[in-house]
């Protein structure tokens, strides 16, 4: 029996459980850092040996400071051999406490790439890898050049939110400076980007030993963006297999992770393909699985549970061991996901056999179809958006709704 490891893992939202349990069943010590709101959620305890509680999910100077006061006190008596990051907003935190207390994973410089939208662009042009016209936000010469040699309308994006929160569409150069002069201080944290209308994809990815091992692409039928500032109803489906968009995109992904450094983990990445030229640019990118259940949807097309896998090979790359993905199927499936007027709302109306998950959470209404043809599919997704925008659904403003 090999020689138990012990991960830290860091989740200030409530999530990674596969993770969590796969860790544990691979023989390894588990510990976990989380929010002490999020104390009493239904973690999986039995794979967790021990709880360890922040107040905030900030990643400021103080906070990452303290973070590594914590780990320095725990770290006097326990040993720590992998630090692993199960939400967006704790890259931040799990590079800061590599680095600090050296242990071994992705340094703060490459996880830049995979939460600083910045630095993400910067890093794909310099590759080669088609980005939308962008420009940083810190010199007001530079910024008025960008605006001479582009065309509005432009997005106003934070380098460091998730999904599309914080993200303010302008329309013209004065709209653009009344943005930026609200921003006031702030400012060098948002970047400007040309808004390019088109269709969003997403690459639900796993990577092992700088290889991209497992890739299944998506297409959402309603964007985020659109989704977020337009109080649309979020869905998603995977794209016909072998297409020619597929096959594209399976392409700019894997140039993606390898001009981006990626070595090992799982990976959540965004392109949009422009109406206007048909070519597909790369939005953004990070080293987790996708939320808004996007992983149970990929787990049902594919039967790869994308949480269990990430902890597999994670403990493999720990233990210096080879790791094998399990054989993946091509099914096509689909998501739909809706806030709902209704507290308890009652989904029972929606009956096919299709339906293969059903969501249950508070004010929300959702459930992933699977079909033998990707036609079946988006027919399914297209009636259930008509009955629940008419008997389920409700809408917050952007700025309510949670970062994660």
């Amino acid at each position: 029996m090999p020689q138990p490891l012990t991960f830290l893992c860091i989740s200030t939202y409530f999530k990674g459980q596969d993770f969590l349990r796969a860790c544990k069943e691979a023989g390894n010590t588990v510990y976990l850092i989380t929010r002490k709101v999020l104390e009493h959620e239904a973690w999986p305890r039995e794979a967790v040996d021990e709880f360890f509680y922040i107040e905030s999910d900030d990643n400021g100077p103080e906070n990452l400071a303290s973070l590594a006061a914590g780990a320095a006190w725990l770290l006097r008596s326990r040993k720590v051999d992998r630090i692993v990051a199960l939400d967006d907003f704790d890259v931040e935190k799990a590079t800061y406490l590599r680095e600090q207390f050296r242990i071994p994973g992705m340094g703060q410089t490459t996880g830049r790439y995979f939460r600083d939208k910045l630095a993400m662009r910067m890093k794909a042009a310099e590759a080669g890898i088609p980005v939308p016209a962008f420009s940083p936000l810190f010199n007001d010469e530079e910024i008025t050049q960008y605006a001479l040699r582009t065309s509005p309308p432009w997005v106003v994006k934070p380098r460091a939110e998730a999904s599309a929160t914080g993200i303010k569409k302008v329309h013209s150069v004065e709209e653009l400076w009344q943005v930026l002069e609200a921003l006031g201080e702030e400012r060098h944290r948002y970047l400007i980007e040309q808004f390019k209308p088109g269709d969003v994809y997403h690459a639900d990815a796993l990577t092992f030993a700088g290889k991209v091992l497992f890739c299944r692409v998506s297409r959402y039928l309603n964007t985020p963006l659109e989704v977020a500032h337009g109080g649309g109803i979020f869905r998603s489906h995977i794209i016909a297999f072998g297409s020619a968009e597929d096959k594209a995109l399976q392409k700019l992904n894997a140039d993606v992770m390898k001009a981006f450094g990626m070595q090992f983990s799982a990976s959540h990445t965004e392109f949009i393909q422009c109406r206007e030229d048909g070519q597909f640019y790369f939005l953004e990118t990070s080293s987790r699985v996708g939320g808004a259940h996007l992983a149970e949807m990929v787990e049902f097309s594919s039967g790869i549970n994308l949480w269990r896998e990430w902890a597999l090979l994670e403990n493999a790359v720990a233990r210096r061991e080879s790791y094998r993905l399990p054989e993946a199927r091509q099914d096509y499936t689909g998501i739909i996901v809706s806030l709902s007027r209704f507290q308890q709302p009652d989904d029972s109306r929606f009956d096919d056999p299709e339906i293969v998950w059903r969501l249950r959470k508070e004010y929300h209404v959702g459930m992933i179809v699977k079909a033998a043809g990707r036609e079946r599919v988006l027919e399914l997704l297209d009636n259930y958006a008509e009955r629940i925008g008419r008997d389920f659904h409700a809408s917050a403003p952007a700025d309510k709704k949670p970062s994660h």
